[in-house]
């Protein structure tokens, strides 16, 4: 099993990033999405048998130090290649999810050669060809958690992660959460009308992962990704939302693993 991990405050640039750092094996960058960082969940656990997870909580977001001179996404994919340099690590292969896919999307835009692999999980950063992206800034942020999910019935830590109503202080940290991901993604919403431009330049090999259900960001858009990347495959989860990690996180790891070249435990008896 993989240790528990541990917590670290990195500096980068004068600004530390709250970071898990835990598991053994090849490093995996993994970047959370607009609602903050949720922990520690099975899913990483999972990961962590087999890759060095590092978890950072974006500035702005959660106990990570703020960053009021941050104006968009592409100012946090450059922070993200500075943190690498700092903990040491040239290459990793690095999976974001929501805003996160973004951020991982405009980091392999700016410097491939600091890409293993990507995994994109239900990545904003493009304009839906049809549909449009859920406006997540109108919605409370307990009619929004809805949204998220297929069925939450389905979700296996739902009443960890949910069951109790949120203190004052994890009320607080909601609140900038979201002030800090309107900063960087109001405009234009949730998408980079660049982008486009320049994912083709991402000959790295790419995962890109959706959940079939989601309501927050239209699936079509994944197959946009695939289109514009040239070296990446599109997985859809069925009965799914837009939290496939959270949502169905058996399935996702699953299909990481075999992506990132990791057999599973159970397949091979033993941790590569």
């Amino acid at each position: 099993m993989a240790a528990e991990p541990r917590e670290e405050m990195i500096s980068v640039g004068g600004i530390k990033a709250h970071t898990l750092v835990g598991g053994r094996g090849a490093p995996l960058l993994v970047l959370h999405g607009a609602g903050g960082p949720n922990g520690w969940r099975r899913w990483h656990t999972a990961l962590a048998e087999q890759f060095t997870l590092y978890v950072p909580s974006h500035p702005g977001f959660g106990r990570s130090d703020a960053a009021d001179w941050m104006e968009s996404v592409r100012d946090l994919a450059r922070y993200y290649l500075w943190f690498l340099d700092v903990v040491g690590v040239p290459r990793a292969s690095i999976l974001g999810s929501s805003l996160g896919g973004w951020v991982a999307a405009e980091l392999a835009t700016m410097n491939p050669h600091a890409v293993d692999r990507l995994v994109l999980v239900a990545p904003a950063g493009l304009k839906p060809e049809r549909g449009e992206i859920l406006d997540i800034f109108y919605y409370p942020l307990d009619t929004l958690r809805g949204l998220q999910f297929h069925d939450p019935g389905q979700v296996p830590e739902w009443d960890e992660l949910y069951g109790q109503p949120p203190t004052p202080e994890e009320q607080d940290v909601q609140l900038r959460n979201r002030e800090m991901a309107a900063r960087l993604t109001w405009k234009p919403y949730l998408f980079d009308p660049r982008l486009p431009r320049f994912l083709p330049r991402v000959t790295n090999q790419t995962l890109i992962v959706w959940g079939r259900e989601d309501r927050i960001i239209p699936p079509i858009c994944g197959e946009q990704y695939l289109r514009l990347l040239p070296n990446a495959t599109l997985r859809l989860i069925e009965g799914c939302g837009h939290q496939p990690q959270i949502e169905k996180p058996d399935e996702l790891v699953r299909i990481v693993r075999e992506f990132l070249g990791a057999a599973s435990p159970s397949a091979s008896g033993a941790p590569r």
